[in-house]
């Protein structure tokens, strides 16, 4: 593994966890050559399964398209990386597991899914996500999407 640091190939590992029931490895890793310490992830490469969008259109599923999402809905929450690297790796095993018979899964099905997920976890980042995902027309389905999560005021 290459230092992100000083470039070096050269590193130790200092500690792996088992992630998402076994289908990733998280590794900290120390540099030799300049003592940097840094984190690696290991997961199987399976082939993609298709991610079929609200116009038709068909395109490979990209974890990096749920992640940035996932994290701008959780940006300033109380959540550790940890939490949340937890989080996506659900997610996208539900999504694999839901795609399983046709290799391909709606978009408003995993928008689901992450809704559902980050419903359980942390309100404010449900209604951020919901905001952007579920496309209000006006003022007065935000709100009703606020208190039917038991945001709005008492």
């Amino acid at each position: 593994m290459r230092c992100p640091h000083c470039g070096t190939i050269e590193d130790k590992v200092l500690e792996s966890r088992s992630l998402a029931n076994g289908d990733a490895i998280r590794r900290r890793r120390e540099c030799i050559s300049c003592s940097y310490r840094f984190t690696s992830y290991e997961r199987i490469d399976e082939t993609q399964f298709m991610v079929v969008k609200r116009d038709g259109r068909r395109e490979p599923f990209d974890r990096l398209k749920l992640e940035r999402g996932v994290e701008r809905a959780l940006e300033k929450r109380p959540l550790s990386q940890m939490q949340i690297e937890s989080l996506i790796n659900e997610i996208e095993d539900e999504s694999a597991i839901a795609s399983k018979g046709s290799r391909e899964i709606s978009s408003s099905i995993i928008g689901d899914l992450v809704l559902k997920r980050l419903g359980e976890l942390d309100k404010v980042a449900y209604i951020r996500f919901a905001s952007v995902y579920k496309h209000f027309g006006d003022l007065d389905e935000f709100i009703k999407e606020i208190n039917k999560v038991g945001l709005g005021k008492s």
